[in-house]
């Protein structure tokens, strides 16, 4: 998936448009939120706010992306549930609308080639998706199984809600305060009604985890990622294994491999030698950078089809490890880790 400049989802890293990155990330905090309904639940947005008000917010609150155009029929009738199940919601997710004929460049970025198309974005990653109209039980239930995955990241609805269409109210997680996710109310650690807004609030050292978590962020946009890894780190050290941290760690790495290579003699390589393992996995590292996904995914699969012993062994690791750059419920990571079980068991 070809991103647009400053996209950070799915590990896609535009690696040298840092410094524009940042500029459009200026005018869009310039201008403001996007105009919305219902105080910033359903919020319309553009190319320029996107990385604003879909990838930074998703890292606390899942994002549901409504691609449509004014002409698309369809469009018209899966607007309406979407907007209703919204405001039921009351904050257990955002919905946020991209008209594609007035903001091309998410359109190519997300390879939109039918409308409608919905989007789920969930600690900066996206999570799953779907084409074309549903009825509102459908998507009712496909907002179940988002939710269920934004709790395995530890992003917990807001307190309070459990309106039609949340987890909540689908049994995707706990009842109020969330005792059986295992996700205390916002303030319950003594901090008040303000307490952590990220996915550690309410648990013992979430505040620290938090600023450490921002901190790592602040430091991936000015391209610092020393500082990115040490705060990443930082997280784990508090919460071992957490998943948006990891991922944080495995998109650095990533980061600091491609910008190491020689990318056209990278590529020469893996063409004239297809079993040579540390070729294939340097192209797969930037496939990867460049949002080509499952491109990536298959040729390390690929890879590990025809060799054996120690250099399947590595190309085997070397994809897991891609594979933690994603949330662990993404599609494309199932489908790759399916083929991975056929071809070592």
């Amino acid at each position: 998936m070809n991103q647009p400049r400053d996209f950070s989802l799915q590990g896609a890293i535009d690696l040298g448009a840092r410094q524009a990155a940042a500029q459009r990330r200026q005018r869009a905090a310039e201008q403001g939120p996007a105009a919305g309904g219902q105080a910033g639940t359903i919020i319309d947005v553009t190319d320029e706010s996107f990385n604003t008000d879909v990838v930074a917010r998703s890292r606390t609150v899942p994002v549901i992306l409504d691609l449509w155009a004014e002409w698309c029929g369809p469009c018209k009738q899966l607007g309406p549930i979407l907007e209703k199940l919204a405001t039921e919601a009351n904050g257990a997710f955002v919905l946020a609308r991209v008209d594609v004929d007035s903001n091309p460049q998410l359109s190519a970025a997300l390879q939109v080639q039918s409308i409608p198309m919905v989007v789920a974005v969930v600690a900066g990653q996206i999570a799953d998706g779907f084409m074309g109209a549903m009825p509102e039980s459908q998507v009712r239930e496909w907002l179940g199984q988002v939710m269920q995955v934004a709790a395995q990241l530890g992003l917990p609805p807001p307190a309070g809600n459990g309106g039609p269409g949340t987890a909540e109210a689908d049994g995707a997680v706990g009842g109020p305060g969330q005792g059986e996710a295992g996700a205390a109310q916002p303030g319950s650690d003594g901090q008040g009604p303000g307490g952590p807004p990220g996915p550690w609030a309410g648990q013992p050292g979430g505040a620290e985890a938090e600023s450490a978590f921002m901190a790592a962020q602040a430091a991936m946009e000015r391209g610092d990622l020393d500082a990115a890894q040490a705060e990443f780190e930082k997280v784990l050290g508090l919460y071992p294994n957490d998943p948006v941290a990891t991922m944080g760690v495995r998109q650095v790495g990533l980061i600091r491999r491609v910008e190491s290579y020689d990318q056209p003699a990278a590529r020469r390589d893996a063409e004239e030698r297809p079993d040579d393992v540390q070729a294939q996995v340097r192209v797969a590292d930037i496939e990867l950078a460049m949002g080509k996904i499952d491109a990536a995914f298959e040729r390390l699969l690929g890879t590990i089809r025809r060799t054996s012993g120690d250099e399947r062994d590595t190309a085997r690791k070397h994809l897991v490890s891609l594979f933690e750059i994603f949330p662990p419920k993404d599609p494309r990571v199932s489908k790759a880790r399916g083929q991975l079980s056929s071809l070592l068991f």
